[in-house]
């Protein structure tokens, strides 16, 4: 069953669960600091979560460090191009803070990925000549169906076509590629925007099995950044799984920087997997 997520009078937003075994502080007001510090503890608590994760605006981090919680990413500079935005977590058990000896392998090899520049790896006219288009809501079915073929589980029901509808309907812009023989949907992507801080998160990227190995994520990523800077937004970032060195290659040959690891964050693929944080300044 997908987490709950609770919108405050005041524009905060949360999301909880047992899928995900965490409190996800997604949007912090400034008008339910403190209160919604211990609120999230209380939600943690009585439900025996074993993680807090929050996306906090860097003038409001001193009060989550005095309530116990640790800087895992930061992306400098990502409200609106001036404030620096911390994602930050409380791990209420020791063996959610754990770290698997695979996790730690894929961390090395994110490195290694870093120190090889790839940034500089690839020319934009070498990828594949596909043209990615922006879907509207008569496609929803469709999105959910490919999303509901890749992830084994995700921590959103993106495979629940009302859901994508409602998406859509939220200003989130879905992205996708059609096979150009049979027509079908082979690939799909999606930015959702926030135009409070000017950002995108680059996400939910999928490709269909028989598709993969052509460059397809890479070319969704691209048309989705040409429209985002068109359009004026500042920050682009995406969560991506540590475990997928394709993906975080995608992002890293497109310039994205490496802002830190949520560990043991997400349930996605079937587990509870940890996530890269990666961020790309906009230049208009």
């Amino acid at each position: 069953m997908a987490d709950l997520i609770i919108r405050s009078s005041g524009g905060s937003v949360i999301q909880h669960g047992s899928f995900n075994d965490r409190v996800y502080l997604m949007k912090i007001a400034g008008g339910d600091l403190p209160a919604i510090i211990e609120q999230s503890a209380d939600l943690a608590a009585n439900n025996g979560y074993g993680k807090i994760f929050a996306r906090v605006p860097g003038s409001m981090a001193p009060l989550f460090i005095a309530a116990h919680y640790n800087c895992e990413a930061i992306i400098p500079e990502f409200i609106r191009g001036n404030e620096d935005l911390f994602y930050m977590s409380r791990f209420l058990s020791e063996e959610r803070r754990k770290i698997s000896a695979k996790e730690r392998e894929m961390l090395g090899e994110i490195s290694h990925l870093l120190k090889q520049g790839e940034a500089e790896s690839i020319r934009k006219d070498s990828i594949d000549k596909v043209v990615p288009v922006e879907a509207g809501k008569d496609e929803a079915a469709a999105i959910a169906s490919l999303f509901g073929e890749v992830f084994e589980t995700y921590p959103f029901p993106i495979d629940t076509p009302s859901y994508i509808e409602q998406c859509i309907d939220d200003g989130t812009r879905f992205f996708v590629v059609r096979d150009r023989g049979s027509g079908d949907l082979i690939a799909v992507s999606s930015a959702e925007v926030d135009r409070d801080s000017l950002s995108a998160e680059m996400t939910d990227f999928a490709v269909s099995p028989s598709h993969r190995g052509k460059g397809l994520s890479l070319r969704l990523l691209d048309a989705m950044e040409n429209v985002m800077r068109r359009e004026g937004i500042v920050t682009l970032y995406t969560i991506a799984r540590l475990n997928s060195i394709p993906m975080n290659r995608c992002f890293l040959r497109l310039g994205y920087s490496y802002a830190g690891t949520a560990v043991n964050n997400t349930n996605i693929g079937g587990r509870i997997e940890s996530m890269n944080i990666l961020y790309k300044r906009v230049i208009r």
